[in-house]
């Protein structure tokens, strides 16, 4: 098929995919929740058995399953095809953000974040299998159920199929249309203080308050960001106290950190745990680590996006690049040394919203822009 007709082909899909990604929105599946991770695995596992596809499932355990999908096997080194099946929404709010149709945007918890994209991923298999032709390497695809929560179990397994990989595509929402070159690291932190109670009206010079302790600390956290180099350091979440008329013996707040470099995360980490007390009567404690290294713009990189966005070009498909401050499962691949090309989801807004949808005349452009990218 010319890039044209394959165009053509997903177009005359257009209604079987957006059935597909409705049905699989509507399988909620939160992080943590073991039973909706495997039911929404279950549905993945019978939509690949259409194809001929045999999926292996992995437990894991208080997140649910991951799942690893191998096809065209070869001599080659594989393209990684990357998501998750995990989502942020709570159980119940699809009744807030019903899976539904409005003009030209698929609305739906998930949506574009990213279950379109284990469809579009599916659709790409469909094609080869249809077609009976093959992509240019062997296809390994890789869903973890708990990359939105910093994929703690999920890494170790996808560090490993990703070290024997040629490249790697992640299926994360895109931005604006445009596929993601670069993105931020992450670190996450939990800082903790320990004052001493004490009576608020009869005696509160004989405490040291947690709170105040903290809300110094949140001060000389915020002069660590440094704009220029792209670090940013936000206090997220705070809590603290007992009840109303005693001074606080506890008090904690959540750090969220993003850097561009290694070097920049290193600052930030060690000023994290050289954190000091500004009232010796309070101790501070810090834990956490930095989660995901940053996915730079390599050459090979820009390399993978100039064929991608030439493969566009082929069906008169515009694709735009950009680079993010959120971070993916693509930093953990690219840290190996894999290019990777992120944010090859359906076009669409709203992720983690109320107001996520995607847009369903963007549904065939994607899934012949990734299928032409496969078969080279």
């Amino acid at each position: 098929m010319t890039p044209h007709e394959t165009l053509e082909y997903f177009k005359s899909r257009e209604g079987a995919m957006i059935d597909a990604i409705r049905e699989i929105v509507e399988i909620e599946s939160p992080s943590y929740d073991v039973e909706r991770s495997k039911t929404v695995v279950l549905w993945i596992e019978n939509e690949a058995r259409k194809i001929g596809l045999e999926i292996e499932r992995i437990p894991a355990e208080g997140y649910g399953e991951h799942l690893i999908i191998r096809a065209f096997p070869g001599e080659a080194k594989p393209y990684l095809l990357l998501g998750h099946s995990d989502t942020v929404h709570p159980v119940g709010t699809k009744e807030q953000n019903p899976t539904r149709i409005e003009g030209d945007k698929l609305y739906g918890c998930g949506v574009f974040d990213m279950k379109s994209g284990i469809v579009l991923m599916l659709e790409a298999l469909r094609y080869f299998h249809e077609t009976a032709t093959r992509p240019a390497r062997p296809l390994t695809i890789f869903l973890s159920c708990d990359e939105e929560i910093g994929s703690y179990s999920g890494r170790p397994i996808l560090e490993k199929q990703a070290s024997r990989a040629e490249a790697c595509l992640v299926f994360e929402p895109s931005a604006y249309g445009r596929v993601k070159t670069g993105r931020k690291g992450t670190g996450m932190y939990v800082v903790k203080a320990h004052g001493v109670p004490a009576h608020a009206g009869l005696e509160p010079e004989k405490g040291a308050s947690a709170i105040l302790e903290l809300s110094r600390q949140i001060e000389r956290l915020d002069t660590y960001s440094k704009l220029e180099s792209g670090t940013t350091v936000n206090v997220c979440t705070m809590s603290g106290g007992t009840t109303s008329n005693v001074i606080p013996e506890h008090a904690k707040c959540t750090v969220d950190v993003r850097f561009s470099s290694m070097d920049e995360a290193a600052r930030i980490d060690t000023a994290m745990r050289a954190l000091q007390p500004f009232d010796q009567r309070v101790s501070i404690s810090v834990i956490g680590e930095v989660n995901r290294p940053p996915m730079e713009r390599t050459d090979a990189v820009a390399a993978l996006y100039e064929k991608a966005r030439q493969v566009a070009a082929s069906f008169d498909y515009d694709l735009g690049e950009t680079q993010v401050g959120g971070a993916s499962d693509g930093n953990f691949v690219a840290a190996l040394g894999v290019p990777v090309l992120d944010g090859l989801g359906i076009t669409g807004n709203g992720a983690h919203t109320l107001h996520e949808h995607i847009l369903v005349s963007d549904t065939a452009n994607r899934a012949a822009l990734v299928t032409l990218l496969l078969r080279g």
